[in-house]
């Protein structure tokens, strides 16, 4: 059965990308255009230069984090929607530490901007977490309520406390010069890549990097790990088994909110410099999309928000250059998830179906040589 399972999550999610893209071809056609030419043109806007290479990585950072933390949750059984709420306290608290400090060097202020971003996601994610452990609350509900919460008292700090002076746009000052993450292109240069200046890939893309590794890590190969999984696929079971259920769901949400408020490296350190009001764009949302693409393991996760880069980087393109809007790019989104949904509930079926006969049979074969065997001792 673990080859089954692992069989299904490679193929299912697979499947339903060519069958996204099948459909969308239909839609395509539809508008009157060639499905060869549109999707050309998207990829080309990828993957035919350097930088758009780099903004595929750029939009995929985000998403990387966004997805980390829904992936998390769903490990512990836990269904946090609340990213979007999440990423906003971070990238908030990020963003008053960068502005709460008036000289530090970058060894020291980047990394307190990091812990601060985390520990802002890790705060909001913690109250619905709690509400789950000790009352049973719906952890949906709660996160629901809490992006409402978060978006409406960040905007409201932004507009009337933290406001740059002179500016129509509600978004802060920018934070600490010390703090911001550097741009990859020099770096990429002095390894012969030729990055434009222009491109906004930063720093952020390693600690989506490291933060992947480290979910990976924390997950199968931690004690903690170990009980956020068994808590996962059978709380009454794990309770039983001495874990404290409670204790694990709260630390699951913990991090999974940490994850979520790591979005700030991205958007207040590497990219924009500042938070500023209303930016995330569904980012948390899309997290959820991430990870059930990503069938909710980290190294899933990443391919998924690749994907998702890329299909962002090339809408651009199909938008300037053809007549197909780029919404069409949504469409494939949410046909995909759809469709990885399905396809997994289909193939798992009908993969059992097969081999559970066969195992059935392997399994009286072994009882029948075990009888023998212990029959002659």
């Amino acid at each position: 059965m673990k080859r089954l399972a692992r069989f299904t999550s490679v193929l299912s999610p697979v499947a339903a990308v060519a069958a996204a893209f099948l459909v969308g071809g239909l839609v395509v056609l539809a508008i009157g255009e060639s499905p060869l030419r549109i999707y050309g043109i998207l990829f080309r806007g990828a993957f035919g230069s350097v930088d758009g290479v780099g903004l595929v990585l750029f939009n995929a950072c985000p998403l990387i984090f966004a997805g980390l933390a829904v992936a998390f949750a769903f490990r512990a059984g836990l269904f946090n929607i609340g990213g979007e709420g999440q990423l906003y306290i971070g990238s908030f608290l990020c963003a008053w530490a960068g502005l709460s400090v008036s000289s530090l060097t970058p060894w020291l202020a980047i990394p307190l901007l990091v812990v601060a971003a985390a520990a802002g996601g890790a705060l909001w994610a913690s109250i619905p977490g709690f509400l789950k452990a000790r009352f049973g609350v719906h952890e949906v509900i709660n996160t629901i309520m809490m992006n409402f919460i978060a978006i409406g008292l960040t905007s409201y700090l932004v507009v009337n406390v933290f406001k740059e002076a002179g500016q129509m746009t509600p978004q802060t000052p920018k934070i600490l010069a010390s703090a911001h993450l550097p741009r990859l292109a020099g770096a990429a240069r002095a390894l012969g890549i030729p990055l434009p200046d222009a491109n906004p890939l930063n720093a952020s893309i390693l600690i989506a990097l490291a933060a992947v590794g480290l979910a990976w890590f924390i997950l199968y190969r931690t004690t903690l790990g170990y009980e956020i999984r068994a808590v996962g696929l059978n709380a009454a079971a794990a309770e039983n088994a001495g874990i404290n259920v409670r204790r694990t769901l709260v630390l699951a949400m913990l991090l999974s909110g940490a994850f979520a408020g790591l979005v700030a490296t991205n958007e207040v350190m590497g990219f924009r410099h500042r938070f500023l009001d209303n930016f995330s764009g569904g980012i948390g949302f899309m997290g959820i999309a991430v990870a059930l693409l990503g069938k909710n393991t980290p190294v899933g996760v990443l391919l998924a928000a690749l994907l998702f880069g890329v299909l962002n980087t090339g809408a651009l393109e199909v938008d300037v250059f053809t007549d197909v809007p780029r919404e069409l790019i949504l469409v494939l989104q949410a046909i995909t998830i759809i469709l990885v949904v399905v396809g997994n509930e289909v193939l798992t079926r009908r993969l059992e179906q097969r081999v559970r006969p066969a195992e059935a049979t392997g399994a009286d074969g072994n009882a029948d040589a075990g009888a023998a065997t212990g029959e002659a001792a």
